[in-house]
């Protein structure tokens, strides 16, 4: 599929799984931990149970259950109801140990064709990361893995989690853009069409592998979105972006 795009002005990147594979850099931290408290939960798994805590989380949020917090707050507090599901006495852990491994969202690896496709999609469009996460967090995460954004956008500005409105129009309106010159890459159907909605423009990268070899969902993308791609390198293709 090609696609000009023409009057997009910007690039905002969904990151966990879209950008970067949590699954093995989570699994990769928690393993040592897991083997010194002699948790008996394959790291992968361990993964996956603390990935799945993240949308109840943040909708406690979006419902108004509770106020505004940014994600690192959540996840650790994810993290101390994972370890106590499996029996662990999180409360007799270092407070500094359980810290550094909630840190470890923010020492994840980009998939292998990010790099060379946001150099060369920089190359025509402003690009930065439209993330539940927070602004802290996603710098580390850039500094970490080389990413080359040119600004931050997402949950924190819009003190709200995707797929609430806000979070899209918000981000658009912080980089002086009507949503339809902003569009939002992502490997998740349910997070572009939400982005839809509020009239951004829509970019389909397929992640088989973000859940692992067992990945059922997002593997295909379920509406018409404006570009459908296997890569960044692709996207940078179809849009006409320079080689490096």
């Amino acid at each position: 599929m090609r696609t000009s795009l023409h009057t997009v002005g910007f690039l905002g990147f969904d990151v966990f799984g879209t950008v970067v594979d949590w699954r093995s850099g989570i699994a990769r931290a928690a393993q040592p931990f897991l083997e010194r408290h002699r948790i008996d939960v394959d790291p992968f798994a361990f993964a996956d149970e603390w990935r799945s805590l993240y949308q109840p989380a943040m909708q406690s949020v979006r419902s108004g259950e509770r106020p505004w917090v940014r994600l690192e707050l959540l996840q650790r507090e994810n993290l101390e109801t994972l370890l106590a599901r499996h029996g662990a006495d999180f409360g007799a852990m270092p407070g500094a140990e359980l810290a550094e491994l909630n840190r470890a969202w923010e020492r994840l690896d980009p998939w292998p064709d990010v790099l060379e496709g946001l150099a060369r999609l920089k190359r025509r469009f402003p690009i930065g990361p439209l993330s539940n996460s927070h602004i802290a967090g996603m710098l580390r995460l850039a500094r970490y893995g080389g990413l080359p954004w040119d600004t931050i956008l997402g949950a924190e500005i819009a003190r709200s989690y995707k797929p609430q409105p806000q979070t899209y129009l918000k981000s658009a309106d912080a980089v002086g853009l009507p949503p339809h010159e902003f569009a939002l890459v992502a490997a998740h159907n349910g997070d572009l069409q939400a982005a839809r909605a509020c009239g951004l423009r829509t970019i389909f990268v397929r992640r088989p592998h973000e859940h692992g070899p067992a990945q059922s969902t997002d593997l295909e993308p379920e509406h018409d979105w404006d570009i459908v791609a296997d890569s960044f390198i692709e996207v940078a293709d179809l849009l006409d972006c320079p080689r490096l």
